[in-house]
């Protein structure tokens, strides 16, 4: 069963939901894959994580790094699993490219070549957005592109950890 719960950013209404195990996803009110995993049958409620997550963002949004990360139970294909892990270790206030994320990608898995293409694919749908942190993917050359919850937001997400 999965639980919900709402928190008021700076940046508009985020959707937090989780499990027993940990956070499943946070979406941007009106982002373009919002709730996409969200199991139909959940009910508001109060679990530990939601709370640790809602202290991970107030220190997030002060314009800190939070020292822990909430318990995450990411649910996805074994391909965005894996790029949603390399996600997880972008630094605070540092990007990479989708390139660069499909050139380690495809060096794990042993193959000459990954499409960054199909890293945008799974980036793109990345459930836990912020602390899992696709904002900060960045285009080969520099450019911001796309991101879920709109590039408005992506900007100020980089602008508050000091890229932009």
């Amino acid at each position: 069963m999965q639980y919900t719960t709402t928190y008021q950013s700076p940046l508009g209404e985020l959707l937090l939901a989780a499990d027993e195990i940990g956070l499943t996803g946070i979406w941007f009110d009106g982002g373009k894959y919002f709730a996409d995993g969200l199991d139909t049958e959940h009910e508001k409620g109060k679990l530990p994580v939601l709370e640790t997550t809602k202290s991970w963002l107030d220190i997030y949004f002060a314009g800190r790094e939070p020292d822990f990360t909430p318990a995450l139970h990411m649910i996805g294909s074994p391909f965005r699993l894996r790029v949603w892990k390399h996600l997880s270790e972008i630094p605070y206030g540092e990007t990479v490219s989708y390139g660069e994320i499909a050139k380690k990608i495809a060096g794990e898995m042993g193959i000459e070549r990954m499409s960054a293409q199909a890293v945008g694919g799974a980036v793109g749908h990345n459930p836990v957005s912020i602390i899992v942190p696709c904002h900060r993917v960045i285009g080969a050359d520099g450019s911001l592109t796309g991101y879920a919850g709109g590039l408005d937001k992506k900007v100020r997400l980089l602008t508050l950890e000091g890229v932009l």
